[in-house]
C-alpha cells in the first residue's frame, strides 16, 4: 500500500467583514498547487477531530481550509468540550452551543463564506479554479448555502449526517437548489431527527426538479454524527462509507 504524502497543517487567520476568524489549512508537504477544499465544521468546531480530518483529506491531495464559523464568539474552542462528546450525558453542551448556533444567520454565514473562498483563491497551495465544499452536520446546511450563494466558485459540494436541510422556513438551504451548478452528494443518517423523512424528500425534490447534478444516500442505522470519531454518535463502518464517497466526488471533479 502507497503510504499517503506528509501535510503541512497550520493555523491561520482569515479576515472577513465582520472580524478575524481563526482557521486550519492544511495541504500536502510538498508545497504544489492543489484542487482546494472548504471544509465547513459541525457544531462542536474547530477541534483535534476535525483537524485530523482536515488532514486526512489533504494527504489525498488537496489543500483544505476548515474555519471556525463561530468566530465572532471567540477563537476555537468557543465551547470548552471534553475529550470524549456525549451530548446524552452532558446536555450542558447543547445548551451553550445552541445560542451560538442561532446567532449563525444565514446571511453572516454566506457573508463569511466570500472571505473564505478569497483565502483559498489567494493561497500558494490551493489550485487555481473552483474548489470543492464539505460539511459535517450543521456545516452540510453552510455547504449547499455556500454552493448556491457562489455557484460560480463552487463545482462540488458534500454533506454528511446534516440536520435542517430542508425546512418550511424562507432561508431552507434547499431553496438555492435553482442556483447549484456543483455536483452534490449527501449521506444522510437515518437515525437522525434533525432531517427526518419528509425533509429528505423534500431536499431530493428540489435538486431534481432544479436538475443539479446529486445523489442522497441514507446510511442505514447511522446516527446523526456518525463521522466524529471524538464523539458517542461515531460509527466506523459509516464513516468509512463517507470516506469513499468523499474522494469519489473529488476525483470526479478535479
Amino acid at each position: 500500500m502507497t503510504a499517503a504524502p506528509a501535510v503541512q497543517g497550520t493555523a491561520v487567520d482569515i479576515t472577513t467583514e465582520d472580524g478575524t476568524a481563526d482557521a486550519y489549512l492544511t495541504h500536502p508537504a510538498d508545497g504544489e498547487p492543489r484542487p482546494a477544499v472548504l471544509l465547513y465544521m459541525d457544531a462542536f468546531g474547530l477541534r483535534p477531530r476535525l483537524r485530523s480530518l482536515a488532514d486526512r483529506l489533504a494527504g489525498a491531495g488537496y489543500t483544505v481550509l476548515v474555519p471556525n464559523v463561530f468566530y465572532r464568539h471567540g477563537r476555537a474552542p468557543v465551547v470548552e468540550l471534553p475529550e470524549f462528546i456525549d451530548p446524552g450525558a452532558r446536555p450542558e453542551i447543547f445548551a451553550r452551543l445552541r445560542p451560538v448556533m442561532t446567532a449563525l444567520t444565514p446571511e453572516l454565514a454566506m457573508r463569511d463564506a466570500g472571505a473564505y473562498l478569497r483565502r483559498l483563491a489567494e493561497s500558494p497551495a490551493a489550485a487555481d479554479g473552483p474548489v470543492a465544499v464539505t460539511g459535517y452536520c450543521m456545516g452540510a446546511r453552510l455547504a449547499l448555502l455556500t454552493a448556491g450563494t457562489y455557484p460560480d466558485r463552487v463545482a462540488a459540494v458534500a454533506g454528511f449526517h446534516g440536520g435542517q436541510l430542508a425546512t418550511d422556513a424562507p432561508d431552507s438551504p434547499h431553496l438555492v437548489a435553482g442556483r447549484v451548478t456543483a455536483e452534490v452528494y449527501f449521506g444522510h443518517a437515518d437515525q437522525d431527527p434533525s432531517l427526518p423523512p419528509e425533509q429528505r424528500e423534500r431536499l431530493e425534490k428540489a435538486l431534481t426538479s432544479a436538475g443539479v447534478r446529486h445523489r442522497c444516500e441514507v446510511y442505514t442505522g447511522a446516527h446523526h454524527g456518525f463521522t466524529q470519531s471524538d464523539t458517542a454518535a461515531y460509527d466506523r463502518a459509516a464513516d468509512e462509507r463517507h470516506w469513499a464517497a468523499l474522494l469519489d466526488l473529488l476525483k470526479r471533479t478535479f
